[in-house]
């Protein structure tokens, strides 16, 4: 399980490290690759291999046609491209996967269970002020005791 938010830089050919801890995860749990893709956010998603080809095996039964998975496939699988991490846990994030997050110097890496979020540094304050801003505390709680239970 991924967890944990880990600020980091990406340089002007558009490498940045995989923090140590998510890395650790990911080669433990999988292996080195992870699938990138645009997220509904002004982020990345970064996907273990095996956590995306399960997620793309349950689209594939799916009716391509539903607006919903057309939609889906548009925006999300689409534009998924694969990187490996190199010796020393750097990634290689393609230009069109920088444009849409504005990753342009610091980064912010986010564990997310299954998923890791990349943002910018701004984007990440800005979806963090904007979750607190939103929060209904009802709700949270609803989910969590759910979660306990389930």
């Amino acid at each position: 399980m991924f967890r944990g938010v880990f600020e980091h830089q990406i340089d002007a050919k558009g490498r940045t490290s995989l923090p140590a801890k998510l890395r650790d995860t990911l080669v433990g749990a999988y292996d080195e690759r992870l699938i990138l893709t645009t997220a509904l956010d002004a982020c990345l998603h970064a996907y273990p291999v095996r956590e995306w080809e399960a997620l793309e095996a349950a689209l594939a039964k799916r009716n391509p046609m539903e607006p919903g998975v057309k939609t889906l496939m548009r925006l999300y699988v689409a534009p998924a491209q694969e990187v490996t991490l190199d010796r020393l846990g750097r990634l290689l994030v393609p230009p069109s996967l920088r444009t849409h997050a504005g990753l342009e110097k610091d980064v912010v890496w986010a564990g997310m269970v299954k998923v890791i979020e990349l943002w910018s540094a701004d984007g990440w304050r800005k979806a963090q002020d904007e979750a607190r801003t939103a929060v209904d505390s009802a709700e949270l709680t609803r989910v969590l005791g759910e979660l306990r239970q389930g």
